[in-house]
């Protein structure tokens, strides 16, 4: 009998939001007459913009041509796109980054995962504690993590980073040799930033150190104070040691479309076994090219049209409507005395659970008790025992709702 890859016998249960989903069918099996109100996955609500499918149309009109007909696409992506992106989140911020770093793709989730591929089994991750279940899980895949401590509900081979109210969510340095380092700001799941001397703290390690920052910045656009970093690439030297990974699904409605892209800078240097540097952009060009075969013409007519003066107002009309809801959310949950953070400059609100309920404890209360499908902290990692996620994409009314409905609960 074929044998499985056995590091795939180390992942702990199921993937966060396959539990939650779960959990959420069975009660509304038990209790069909519930109107159930989602804020738990970060999935949006708001319909694509104008400027978008306009020119997704024109794109489709172009494939029906044979005189303009599109077949197998550049897989890193079409320079029309790759150029918007270089000129309005780099350029226009003093960034400098050539065409052939950017690396346009179906998702960030995708790249954030993939990513680990091209570094060696041996190693050593350092993620956020809590952190995003992918960064984990797929070096759980690749035989990274080790053997999950179920008492510690964490892997001896990751290094773990608390993030939580006593040190303001800010990570601590690692206190010893890693290789790669998972940061994701705005943060998901807490919502919170780190500023630029922060950030420096950072990038000046993994110069000291030869490590590598794997920087997730799929909410950068949610940012609303002018003193918070939007790209790592804002710190000087940090070409030398990050890849950054960004997504226009949050801003643009593009979780169902799926474009992303990953900025992996000619500067970034490993060594292979016999001690030979490499280009790491030489190696993840290589990988993208081999596995994946490009996002479709359609789509990145799509995602171009976002840096369009009617694309960039409309999505900032988009992005003014979730922080609002977040707002509500952040001051509602306020006024009942909880502990809140984030929603500030992201769409994610991280609050402590009342009266020392665990997670998935207060995540059956509020669905049983206000008919509100949340995101348990705990999923995240054991730093986020006795936290709770709550996200600003629902609509209007649905967010004013859930706040409604938890007021009324007995916290």
């Amino acid at each position: 009998m074929t044998q499985i890859n056995q590091n795939y016998t180390q992942l702990q249960g199921s993937y966060l939001f396959s539990e939650i989903a779960k959990r959420r069918t069975k009660f509304i099996q038990d209790n069909p007459n519930a109107q159930i109100i989602s804020l738990g996955i970060g999935d949006v609500t708001r319909g694509l913009p104008d400027a978008i499918t306009k020119a997704m149309h024109a794109a489709v009109d172009e494939l029906a041509n044979p005189s303009t007909f599109r077949g197998y696409g550049p897989e890193q992506g079409y320079d029309f796109l790759i150029n918007d992106i270089i000129n309005n989140d780099y350029k226009a911020r003093g960034i400098d980054i050539g065409t052939n770093e950017v690396f346009v793709s179906d998702g960030s989730k995708c790249d954030v995962g993939n990513i680990q591929e091209i570094f060696s089994e041996n190693a050593v991750v350092a993620v956020q504690d809590p952190v995003y279940p992918v960064y984990v899980d797929t070096n759980v895949m690749a035989g990274r993590s080790g053997k999950f401590n179920k008492e510690t509900n964490q892997y001896e081979n990751i290094v773990y980073l608390k993030c939580d109210a006593s040190n303001n969510f800010t990570p601590s340095l690692p206190d010893r040799k890693v290789d790669l380092i998972y940061l994701c700001y705005p943060n998901n799941p807490t919502g919170m930033t780190l500023s630029k001397e922060e950030l420096k703290r950072w990038v000046d390690f993994a110069k000291a150190n030869d490590c590598i920052i794997l920087y997730d910045s799929a909410y950068e656009a949610f940012i609303q104070e002018a003193d918070v970093p939007r790209s790592i690439y804002e710190i000087e030297g940090a070409k030398e040691v990050a890849i950054e990974f960004r997504s226009f699904s949050k801003t643009a409605g593009f979780t169902g479309v799926r474009c992303a892209y990953t900025v992996v800078p000619r500067e970034l240097k490993a060594k292979d076994a016999d001690g030979n540097v490499l280009l790491v952009n030489d190696l993840w060009n290589r990988r993208h090219t081999t596995k994946f075969n490009g996002v479709s013409y359609v789509t990145q007519r799509g995602a171009s049209a976002i840096y369009t003066p009617e694309g960039k107002a409309q999505i900032a009309s988009i992005i003014d409507y979730y922080m609002t809801n977040a707002g509500i959310i952040r001051d509602g949950l306020a006024s009942l005395g909880l502990e809140v953070f984030g929603g500030v400059n992201a769409p994610y609100i991280w609050l402590k659970t009342p009266n020392g309920l665990d997670s998935w404890a207060f995540f059956d209360k509020l669905l049983s008790e206000a008919n509100i499908v949340g995101t348990p902290g705990v999923g995240f990692g054991q730093a986020g025992q006795g936290y709770f996620r709550l996200t600003a994409f629902g609509s209007r009314e649905n967010t004013e709702k859930a706040v409604e409905r938890i007021t009324k609960l007995s916290l």
